[in-house]
C-alpha cells in the first residue's frame, strides 16, 4: 500500500493555510453577513445590571403605588369605624337622657344622705340660704321640714316663742337635708331632689320638666 505521507523534499513552494479571523462576522439564515460583535463577559454583566436596576425601579414604583392604595383604604376604614362609634350618641332620645339624669340624681341623693349622717347641721345652712331669697317684707313664711330636722333648725335659728311669725311644719315627705318655704305669695323648693335636679339640668344643658323652682 502506498503511503499518503508526502516526503519533505516534495513540499517545496507549499505554504501552510491559515484560517481567517471570524470575529465580528455573523452569517444570518438568509446568508447575509452582519458586522455585529460578539458580546463579551463585561458587556453581559453590564446588561444584567441594567436589567436588574430597571426591574428594581419598576417593582419599587409599583410597591409604592400599592402601598398608597392600601394605606388609603385603611384610613377610610378607620374613619368609618369612628363614625359608627359616634352614631349611637347622635340618636339618643329624650327618654335616654332623662334616664341618665334620674340615675345621676339617685346616686347624688344617696351621697347627700350619707353626708347628712355625718353633718346634721347642713340643714341649717340650707334654711338660711333659702330664707335669704325671700323679700324683706314677706309675712307668715312657712318652712316645711323633715320631722327629724325641725329640732335642729329650732335650736340653731332660735325659732320659738320669740319669733311667732315663723312657722315650722313637719313633713315626712320632705327628704332630710332639704326644705320647702311657702308664703302667701311665693314658694321656694329647696328640697334635696330640687337642688340635685338643678345641678343635673346645668350638666345636661337643659331644664327637666318639674325640676324648676316654682314662684308666683
Amino acid at each position: 500500500m502506498r503511503s499518503r505521507v508526502m516526503p519533505q523534499d516534495s513540499l517545496e513552494g507549499v505554504r501552510p493555510f491559515d484560517l481567517p479571523l471570524m470575529e465580528g462576522m455573523v452569517v444570518t439564515e438568509q446568508g447575509s453577513v452582519s458586522n455585529t460583535s460578539i458580546p463579551t463577559a463585561k458587556s453581559l454583566e453590564a446588561l444584567h445590571k441594567e436589567a436588574f436596576d430597571e426591574g428594581f425601579a419598576l417593582g419599587h414604583s409599583r410597591g409604592l403605588e400599592q402601598g398608597t392604595v392600601e394605606m388609603t383604604q385603611k384610613i377610610e376604614q378607620f374613619e368609618q369605624l369612628l363614625e359608627s362609634l359616634a352614631t349611637p350618641f347622635k340618636v339618643l332620645d329624650d327618654d335616654v337622657v332623662r334616664s341618665v339624669a334620674d340615675l345621676a340624681i339617685l346616686i347624688a341623693r344617696h351621697l347627700v344622705r350619707r353626708e347628712l349622717k355625718i353633718d346634721r347641721g347642713e340643714i341649717v345652712a340650707v334654711v338660711r340660704d333659702t330664707m335669704q331669697h325671700l323679700p324683706v317684707a314677706v309675712r307668715n313664711p312657712r318652712i316645711r321640714l323633715h320631722p327629724e330636722d325641725i329640732e335642729i333648725v329650732k335650736n340653731a335659728l332660735a325659732i320659738g316663742e320669740e319669733s311667732r311669725s315663723w312657722h315650722l311644719q313637719p313633713d315626712p315627705l320632705v327628704t332630710r337635708g332639704g326644705c320647702i318655704v311657702e308664703t302667701d305669695a311665693s314658694r321656694i323648693d329647696a328640697s334635696v331632689e330640687a337642688r340635685l335636679a338643678a345641678i343635673v339640668s346645668k350638666m345636661f344643658g337643659g331644664e327637666r320638666e318639674g325640676d324648676r323652682v316654682k314662684g308666683s
